[in-house]
């Protein structure tokens, strides 16, 4: 992942722990909304195309975010990861329905798989959105708003790490195989 990749993933997330221990909860609302959408426009401009991941995840924030502000309640902010989860994790399964695999879409151009080895990685990735939406749900209903933005910040952040370690034995193996 180049700097500038990792500035534009990860840097919101950072302003957005770092502002709400500084501040509270919803002045860093309104930061993550800015710095997501400024870090789509940088990544836009910088890479020269539409980076539709980032872009659908910049709406999800400025949208529950955007409802955050309005109505002076975390509660949207915090439910944002689980419906995004839920989302992703839906998307995958009814594009395998469809027989359309999107993860194969986003990422074809990376990873060399066999069409059995797409499938089993897109179930996977579907059942770890799966895995983040619950612990978003436990998260945010028995910790304090700090403590999830925490977990928000390093504990869905830990599970997506180990999900991608996690997944390179099926690349492996399907390279190998295949």
């Amino acid at each position: 992942m180049t700097r500038t990749r990792a500035l534009t993933e990860y840097g919101p997330l950072i302003l957005f722990f770092v502002c709400n221990l500084a501040f509270g909860i919803m002045p860093a609302t309104g930061v993550l909304i800015a710095a997501t959408v400024a870090a789509v426009a940088w990544s836009m401009l910088h890479e020269r195309r539409v980076p539709w991941l980032p872009i659908v995840g910049a709406v999800l924030v400025s949208v529950f975010g955007g409802l955050t502000l309005v109505f002076d309640d975390a509660f949207f902010l915090k439910i944002k990861p689980t419906v995004a989860s839920l989302l992703f994790a839906a998307a995958l399964l009814i594009g395998l329905l469809l027989r359309r695999n999107f993860l194969k879409s986003v990422l074809g151009s990376m990873i060399e798989l066999d069409e059995r080895s797409w499938r089993h990685l897109t179930i996977y990735w579907a059942a770890v959105f799966v895995v983040m939406a619950v612990a978003n749900e436990f998260a945010w209903r028995s910790l304090s708003t700090d403590g999830w933005v925490t977990f928000k910040a390093f504990g869905l952040t830990g599970i997506a790490v180990l999900a991608s370690i996690g997944a390179a034995p099926l690349m492996r193996g399907a390279r190998r195989n295949g």
